[in-house]
C-alpha cells in the first residue's frame, strides 16, 4: 500500500536531513524536498508564484502516488497552517494510500542555533532567523504528529519516525 509521509517543520529545524535519512531507512522510497520548486533568484514570493509551487508540488506527488515502484513517498516542506496540508491533500489522488503527516519541532534557542550555522555558512539570510523563531508556536496547533527534535540528530529523528511508521498504522486511509 502507498504511504504519503509529509514532514513539515519551521526552516532550519532539519527538514530535508532528516528526510534524506528517512528516505535510507524505508523500502521503496522517494523524497520530495517542497523548497527545490521555490529555488529562484530573486527570490519574489507573490500569490501567483505560491500556486505554482503547490501545483508543481501537487504534480510531482501524484506521479509518484500512481507509479508503482515506489510505496513511500516522502515530502518535506514548510507547512505551517493546516491550511497548506488540506489543500495539498485535497489535489491528491490518495485512493487506497495511507497519509502520515509529521511536524518537527525544536524550542526556540535550537533554532537559533541552527540557523546562525546556516546564515554563517552564506546559506539563508539573517533577517529570516526572527520571523522562523515566531512562527514556531503554528507547529502546536497542526494536526499532525509532533517529533521533538532538540537534541536528536537527523539520523536520529528519521530513525524515530521510522519506528512510528513501522507501529500500527494510525494513518487515515483514503477511500477511492
Amino acid at each position: 500500500m502507498k504511504r504519503l509521509i509529509l514532514l513539515g517543520g519551521a526552516m532550519g529545524v532539519g527538514k530535508s536531513a532528516t528526510a534524506a535519512a528517512l528516505l535510507r531507512l524505508l523500502d521503496e522510497a522517494v523524497m520530495l524536498d517542497g523548497d527545490w520548486c521555490w529555488q529562484m533568484d530573486p527570490f519574489r514570493v507573490t500569490e501567483r508564484r505560491k500556486e505554482m509551487v503547490v501545483d508543481n508540488i501537487t504534480h510531482l506527488l501524484n506521479n509518484f502516488l500512481q507509479d508503482g515502484g515506489y510505496e513511500n513517498i516522502i515530502l518535506c516542506w514548510v507547512m505551517d497552517h493546516q491550511e497548506i496540508i488540506d489543500g495539498l491533500l485535497g489535489r491528491l489522488d490518495l485512493c487506497g494510500a495511507e497519509v502520515r503527516s509529521f511536524s518537527l519541532v525544536c524550542g526556540p534557542a535550537t533554532l537559533r542555533r541552527h540557523l546562525e550555522k546556516d546564515i554563517a555558512a552564506g546559506l539563508r539570510r539573517p533577517e529570516i532567523l526572527q520571523r522562523a523563531v515566531d512562527r514556531l508556536p503554528l507547529y502546536e496547533a497542526l494536526n499532525t504528529e509532533k517529533l521533538a527534535v532538540d537534541k536528536l540528530t537527523a539520523a536520529e529523528a528519521a530513525a524515530a519516525l521510522a519506528a512510528r511508521l513501522g507501529a500500527a498504522s494510525r494513518g487515515a486511509k483514503q477511500g477511492c
